[in-house]
């Protein structure tokens, strides 16, 4: 792609729109080989960018999900065992006594089971997604950015494995804590925040337009109008969406109230979110909106 104009037409494309420095930092990590990290509340399209840029680019999207405990075995490769074992026990049946032969045999390719890390490294073009980079542990950070410094990996038995292409990199970050800035540093950083009116509407018609154009409004204003109270987890965009969508699965054109009320769970999950709601005057909300 030439320049950040074209990202953002491919991107919008796919259904997902950028602002100016979104669509900057996607050409850069494009241009220069870089990962961009996202981070933002849940919900407000993090992931979804690495979907839309694997659509755009016409590459397979690989997604690493992180959590708690996570290690190189799990990210990277593995070896797998069953198999090897049913080929050692195969060439004993053979009569094969030659042990470095059968060590050579053992950690040969087809026994490397490629994790999402080797598997992008190895897929040339592929957007590799490390979700929720936040959630796993000093130690995998670590190890994370000495991946993603060289775009290869070593492995013992093989040798170095290295990415002809490197892959189109998006960490997310719910921020629940604060990744190192070792690991930032390597990256281009965008924040992702709360979109306006405006450009939830928009997106909102974009990814759903089957919903009618009065709902998809009252939907988005009323989201607004949620994230403006002292919620412990506003919704997010994909709240929103899913609002939106049940609504429209009730087979309603337009929402009141009421409805607002009895949905709620469409897009709150808390409970004490459900009750600080209910004391929201949706009726001015739907109001203020032409209602």
């Amino acid at each position: 792609m030439d320049g950040p104009e074209q990202v953002r037409a491919r991107l919008e494309e796919t259904g997902y729109l950028v602002d100016d420095g979104l669509a900057i930092a996607c050409f850069l990590a494009l241009r220069l080989h870089r990962p961009v990290f996202c981070e933002g509340d849940a919900g407000v399209g993090k992931t979804a960018l690495a979907s839309a840029l694997a659509e755009a680019l016409g590459a397979p999207l690989i997604r690493l999900q992180c959590h708690e405990g996570i290690d190189a075995s799990q990210a990277l490769y593995d070896w797998d065992f069953p198999r090897q074992l049913l080929h050692l026990r195969a060439a004993e049946a053979a009569g094969v006594k030659d042990a470095e032969r059968l060590e050579r045999e053992l950690y040969d390719r087809r026994f490397l089971v490629a994790r999402p890390l080797l598997k992008a490294l190895q897929t040339q073009p592929s957007v590799l997604l490390v979700d929720e980079i936040d959630r796993a542990d000093d130690e995998f950070e670590a190890f994370l950015l000495e991946v993603l410094s060289e775009f290869q990996v070593t492995v013992p038995e093989l040798g170095t494995l290295r990415a002809e292409v490197p892959p189109v990199v998006v960490l997310t970050s719910n921020r629940t804590r604060e990744v190192h800035d070792a690991l930032k540093r390597r990256c281009l950083y965008h924040w992702f925040d709360h979109p306006g009116f405006a450009r939830e509407l928009a997106i909102v018609r974009r990814r759903l337009p089957e919903v009618s154009a009065r709902l998809a409004e009252q939907v988005t204003a009323l989201v607004q109008a949620l994230r403006a109270e002292d919620l412990l987890k506003p919704p997010g965009v994909a709240e929103t969406l899913d609002w939106a969508r049940a609504l429209d699965a009730l087979g309603a054109s337009e929402v009141d109230a009421e409805l607002a009320v009895t949905t709620l769970g469409s897009v709150l999950k808390y409970r004490e979110d459900t009750d600080r709601a209910r004391g929201l005057d949706f009726a001015a909300v739907l109001a203020a909106r032409g209602a």
